[in-house]
Order: C-alpha cells, then sequence, then structure tokens
C-alpha cells in the first residue's frame, strides 16, 4: 500500500498537493498520521468522503439495523436448510437408534457401485 501511494505521488507529481489516505469503515485511531499517508477511520473516513460530519450516523448506522434484519431473515432460512439436510440425513444414513449406518455412508461417498440417492434437497 505504501509503495502504491508513494508511485501515486511520484505520478500526480511533487508540485500538486496529494493525501494518501487508508480508509477504513469503522473503528477509531488516534493517531491518523502515519508518515506517508494517512489512516482515517470510522466516522471520521465517511466525513472525509462525504463532506458531511454526521454521514456516520445518517446513513451508515441505519444500514447496519437494515443488516440485522436481513441477517435475521438469513438465520431462519438458514435453519430450514439445516433442518432439511438433517432429516433426509437421518432417513437416508441413520439407523432406528439414532445410531450414523457408517458403512452405508461411507458407501454412498466413496463407493463405484452405490448409486447417487441420498439426501433430499
Amino acid at each position: 500500500m505504501r509503495e502504491h501511494f508513494k508511485q501515486a505521488r511520484r505520478i500526480y507529481g511533487q508540485s500538486k498537493h496529494l493525501i494518501a489516505v487508508n480508509g477504513c469503515c469503522y473503528g477509531r485511531d488516534a493517531k491518523p498520521e502515519k508518515g506517508d499517508y494517512q489512516k482515517q477511520c470510522g466516522q471520521a473516513f465517511w466525513e472525509l468522503i462525504s463532506g458531511e460530519a454526521t454521514m456516520y450516523q445518517d446513513i451508515i448506522e441505519p444500514l447496519g439495523h437494515q443488516a440485522k434484519a436481513r441477517n435475521e431473515e438469513f438465520q431462519s432460512a438458514y435453519a430450514k436448510v439445516i433442518n432439511r439436510f438433517s432429516a433426509g440425513f437421518i432417513a437416508e444414513f441413520c439407523q432406528t437408534d439414532g445410531a450414523i449406518d457408517w458403512p452405508k455412508l461411507v458407501a454412498f461417498n466413496s463407493s463405484r457401485e452405490q448409486p447417487r440417492r441420498g439426501i433430499p434437497t
């Protein structure tokens, strides 16, 4: 990254004002000056790129709430897939007492002769 910043300075020219910034969407850095570049984190980064002191609160924070809602939807759908997979695995590869039928599972996974049936989707 530092080499790319130096290369940009060489290409852009020393006579022009160029500030190399390592931007991080979240977090904090009490000492953003890193010598040949700055590291701007969290609210400082969003303010730098937008010019708005409250962009982080106005846009980024609500996105987090939307992501949480989407994550809950994902978790619900994921649980259904796990349940279907588990039910199919139990039906196909478990004995009546719940123990895994290892010879059947190994044959399914590795045998040339075993037809590929098994876990429903």
